[in-house]
């Protein structure tokens, strides 16, 4: 493993410490946007980073579709070692499938358009290729019916990136992040990651990766130094100009920086070029600053947090060796950042005694296969534990009150909601459940009048996951 990236203050590196804090201040007050955490590198230096509480620097988390960087960049490696051939036919591949897809331009989908999102088809085809096959995603991909020409037009499509993943996996004899264990992830330094597989033992490639903030800013800073790392060509600038530049016009996005076009697995936009994923899971290379930019978080409006980036972080990049030199801002961004957090539930009220008891789901929840929440409240008389009854599986938590209580993958916090008489269990005892290895938050309220409980969430898991998958997978640990 390499040792942690160097780190050095801003100033050293003329970036002004004020636009960063402006930024970090933009992003706590914006409607819609949550950060977790932050690791800002110029010069493949660490000039800032922060994870607000409870996240930590050490949990990989769900990157969702920022995985698809990291499938691409398998690809890469394999077109680098002569395994793969941007212009073979997707249907090359899996020679079984011959005989049954007979389409024409279904036939005629190259590697590089299934790695642009431009097989031809005009939506994402997940629902209609798992319908044609449940079982082979490859197989209801390549069944699906094309709209027009490949080559001619961006659709985001899930299949078509675990497509690439599945050519990666035929071609190396091994499951993407195996295969890019020596070639990638030792090189880079990268610790533990998972990948979430499907029932025939492919990974999703287009979602499911488990890594930290600091795998993802070394991925940016590699592709920054055009496949260079250590002073050793681990990737070929051949693969980052293809990757990273225009394949599809985006144009018909309506997001400014999703409208700039799509290369390989990577989005361009007004500044630079990206991987990203659902609620806010950003790698941002900005090759004229020398800046890579990672950030996680729980974010509904991703377009407000590049709009920030742009508005506060580039006039802070863009300063001359003279203008950025204040060591005061240097220690306010720094101190600001170890003190990052994410604020509890809180409530003057104090919680009144309360009885061990269990609660039955109310209609509605938006988690539905959660459907008894446990009390126990064997410590002076104030909720100690929580069990989740999530089908089979049980889930314990164990809520701060006025803080975060960590245990395992989680993290709760707990409040008093009064109704009536303060000193009465009449009331509701509300109970936040983040969970530490996905972007994603549980708000739970538990009724004692009429021991039942509601619980929806913060932001949606992207396809139904149980509660004791909210995780790095245990199969991916030792990857």
């Amino acid at each position: 493993m390499n040792p942690s990236l160097p780190r050095r203050t801003p100033s050293e590196l003329n970036v002004d410490a004020t636009g960063v804090l402006a930024f970090l201040d933009g992003m706590e007050k914006a409607d819609g946007v949550e950060p977790h955490s932050i690791m800002l590198l110029r010069g493949g230096a660490v000039i800032a980073e922060g994870w607000w509480d409870p996240y930590t620097a050490e949990r990989a988390r769900l990157l969702y579709s920022l995985s698809k960087s990291f499938t691409s960049t398998a690809a890469g490696f394999a077109v680098d070692e002569g395994l793969i051939d941007l212009d073979d036919t997707v249907i090359s591949y899996f020679p079984e499938l011959d005989g049954e897809v007979t389409d024409a331009r279904a036939r005629s989908i190259l590697v590089r358009h299934a790695l642009a999102m431009a097989g031809g088809h005009h939506e994402d085809t997940m629902e209609r290729a798992l319908a044609i096959d449940p079982t082979n995603l490859v197989r209801g991909f390549l069944m699906t019916p094309l709209e027009s020409d490949p080559g001619t037009v961006f659709a985001y499509n899930q299949p078509s990136t675990y497509t690439v993943a599945a050519i990666v996996q035929r071609v190396t004899g091994k499951r993407p992040s195996e295969y890019l264990r020596s070639r990638l992830f030792d090189p880079l330094g990268v610790g533990d990651v998972g990948w979430l597989q499907d029932d025939s033992g492919r990974e999703q490639g287009y979602s499911g990766m488990f890594a930290d903030t600091d795998a993802i800013a070394r991925l940016g800073q590699l592709y920054l130094q055009r496949g260079i790392w250590n002073g050793k060509q681990i990737l070929s600038t051949s693969w980052i100009d293809q990757a990273t530049t225009v394949k599809v016009a985006t144009s018909a996005q309506d997001d400014p920086d999703w409208s700039k076009g799509y290369g390989f697995q990577f989005w361009m936009a007004r500044h630079g070029y990206r991987g990203d994923g659902a609620y806010g899971q950003f790698c941002v290379v900005l090759p004229e600053y020398d800046v890579v930019l990672a950030l996680t978080g729980q974010s509904m409006d991703m377009q407000k947090v590049l709009d920030l980036a742009w508005e506060h972080l580039l006039p802070a990049f863009s300063g001359d060796e003279t203008s950025a030199t204040d060591a005061s801002a240097d220690a306010a961004l720094r101190q600001r950042l170890a003190t990052a957090s994410l604020p509890p539930l809180t409530n003057a009220q104090a919680i009144p005694p309360l009885d061990s008891r269990s609660y039955a789901a109310a209609a509605g929840n938006d988690h539905p296969s959660l459907n008894r929440i446990d009390m126990d409240t064997a410590v002076n008389g104030s909720p100690w534990s929580l069990t989740l009854v999530d089908g089979d599986d049980r889930l314990g938590i164990f809520p701060g009150i006025g803080t975060w209580g960590v245990a395992g993958v989680t993290a709760a916090s707990a409040g008093w909601i009064a109704s009536g008489d303060a000193t009465s269990s009449a009331g509701r005892l509300a109970a936040d459940v983040i969970f530490l290895e996905t972007p994603h938050r549980l708000h739970l309220v538990l009724d004692a009048s009429t021991s039942t409980f509601t619980a929806k969430w913060a932001t949606h898991p992207l396809g139904f996951m149980p509660l004791r998958a909210m995780k790095v997978p245990e199969t991916a640990r030792a990857v």
